[in-house]
């Protein structure tokens, strides 16, 4: 499929997307959302696509935040749609059944962080930044800034970061829990890949379910260890679940199909 907003490779089973918006730092506008809608659907439906990397172009940015120029003369009811598509967008990133990893490449500001933060989990680049600079705007984040931050890092730094709109690198990312892995710019892709090959050769339905195991932890209107019991069963009538322990008892590599 062709987009105006990103450009897509389909890799050994990776799919990754590129925010490509280099000369406004991959800023998110409306055509990038609508972009990133019409991929997610691609990603459900296409059984070629078992994992995603979204990363963005160029090597300033993975993406420097929204757009600001669309913020122009909305009221706040504009303003309150603006947030809750954002928010829409990612809450597919964040439950989708595949798994999305950010690989951040630069700057992550604002809804660029929001949108690292919507991924499974980040693998950085050391030139990386990170950063909730809305209140120099006057503003707060609109695309779960305020609520995944705190889930990622814990109240008190996310209080800080988000109030005081100090930016940290990479290796602080980490340090806090933000990102998982710090690589060079030059490896920071196949780093990830390498990661996704590993979870690839698992069985599909398992690393959904523990997608959505996980995602219940933070989800008030589920019980996390009633979905983990629905979600064990569910993966135990698989036909993987039957591969997975004849070839552990076989003592070979699992075939699994995904089914």
């Amino acid at each position: 499929m062709s987009y105006t907003t990103l450009l897509t490779t389909l890799e050994n089973g990776i799919l990754i997307i590129v925010i490509n918006r280099p000369d406004k730092l991959n800023a998110l506008n409306k055509d990038v959302f609508i972009d990133l809608n019409t991929v997610l659907d691609e990603i459900e439906k296409n059984a070629e696509i078992k994992s995603v990397i979204i990363t963005g172009a160029g090597p300033k940015a993975f993406v420097a935040g929204a757009d600001i120029s669309e913020f122009n003369a909305l009221s706040k009811q504009e303003a309150m749609a603006l947030a809750k598509r954002g928010q829409d967008t990612f809450a597919r990133i964040e439950n989708s059944s595949k798994p999305i990893v950010g690989a951040v490449n630069g700057f992550a500001l604002g809804g660029g962080c929001e949108l690292a933060m919507s991924c499974h989990f980040r693998v950085a680049s050391e030139n990386a930044k990170f950063g909730q600079p809305e209140v120099n705007l006057g503003l707060i984040p609109g695309y779960g800034g305020t609520q995944r931050l705190v889930q990622l890092i814990g109240k008190g730094k996310a209080m800080e970061l988000l109030m005081s709109a100090h930016m940290i690198d990479a290796a602080e990312a980490k340090q806090l829990g933000l990102v998982n892995y710090v690589t060079t710019p030059e490896t920071l892709l196949e780093h990830t890949k390498k990661i996704l090959d590993i979870i690839n050769s698992k069985a599909p339905l398992a690393v959904a379910g523990c997608i959505k195991g996980v995602n219940a932890v933070f989800d008030e209107t589920k019980d996390g260890y009633a979905l983990e019991v629905e979600e064990f069963g569910n993966t135990f009538a698989t036909e993987d679940m039957k591969e997975g322990t004849a070839a552990f008892l076989e003592k070979r590599k699992a075939n699994f199909r995904g089914k």
